[in-house]
């Protein structure tokens, strides 16, 4: 199967369904906060509060950390130069900011993520099928696709000279080859994962231990799905960059989950601004 990649002109804007799939990504997740603050009776304004602080790290930290692995500064100007490591990392920073100004204890802000992450994350990926980036290493699978225009497109030549792909004898460098949509892969695994926390959200652990088990399932998916996607940083026998990080997030999850593995009088400070606007309303009867 061919494809090509998701772009629509409108008049001098140019939308692509990378774009359009992200911001998918981050409604859904304000609407998975959005509804685990309602069911503890907390102000739901705090999810606005979450995603934009995560759009804005989360796309900052994204172009800072693909700078850093390229070394080309220019990237940070351009609409392309993404890492989804980065862009964690940078989120992550910005909601733990917000969370700080608002006098909101960090595990709970924890918790209400965790189910938000994975589906933004899931939804996310099908951006980058749409734009054709992120794919596997060439295969003979029925459900491969052809990607003449992807980034880059996949031909024999590209897959071979910048990822170390082997391709089949008499091929020629121009011909485009079938991959793996290693996107939808990844699309599926963590919109199982979404499910699962989301079933799990009223576990009897102490808070923040949904958070630990998010990184859990997080960083072994990633760690697995890089074995069969096509890149150009393998180090130590294979392994990239981006699964020696996926170890570390599995360990952190592990540390978090175990920590917080029995349940504990957590409670929420009084001077929590996300409660204090919660609790005006209902003394104005207003909602």
């Amino acid at each position: 199967m061919t494809l090509y990649p998701l772009i629509l002109k409108l008049g001098p804007l140019t939308i692509t369904g990378y774009g359009v799939m992200m911001m998918a990504g981050f409604l859904l997740a304000g609407w998975a906060m959005q509804r685990e603050l309602r069911r503890r009776g907390l102000n739901e304004e705090y999810a606005a509060d979450i995603v934009v602080a995560g759009v804005i790290g989360g796309i900052i930290g994204a172009k800072l950390w693909y700078v850093a692995l390229t070394g080309d500064p220019g990237a940070l100007l351009s609409r392309g130069g993404l890492v989804w490591y980065g862009g964690f990392i940078g989120g992550v920073i910005a909601v733990m900011l917000n969370g700080w100004r608002r006098r909101v204890p960090l595990r709970l802000t924890m918790e209400l993520v965790a189910p938000g992450l994975a589906v933004g994350y899931g939804i996310g990926r099908v951006g980058c099928f749409l734009v054709q980036d992120d794919y596997g290493m060439p295969t003979s699978l029925p459900w491969g696709m052809k990607f003449p225009q992807g980034l880059p497109p996949t031909t024999a030549g590209n897959l071979q000279q910048m990822f170390g792909a082997p391709v089949p004898a008499g091929t020629q460098p121009w011909d485009v080859l079938a991959v793996p949509p290693t996107q939808l892969y990844e699309t599926a695994a963590m919109l199982l994962v979404f499910w699962i926390l989301w079933r799990l959200r009223a576990h009897h652990h102490a808070t923040g231990w949904l958070f630990g088990l998010y990184l859990m399932c997080a960083g072994t998916e990633r760690f697995l799905i890089e074995f069969l996607r096509a890149k150009d940083d393998r180090i130590l026998d294979g392994f990239t960059v981006a699964q020696a990080t996926s170890l570390g997030l599995v360990v952190t999850g592990v540390i978090i989950a175990s920590k917080w593995l029995k349940p504990d009088n957590f409670s929420i400070p009084a001077d929590a601004a996300v409660i204090l606007r919660e609790q005006s309303r209902e003394g104005t009867g207003k909602r």
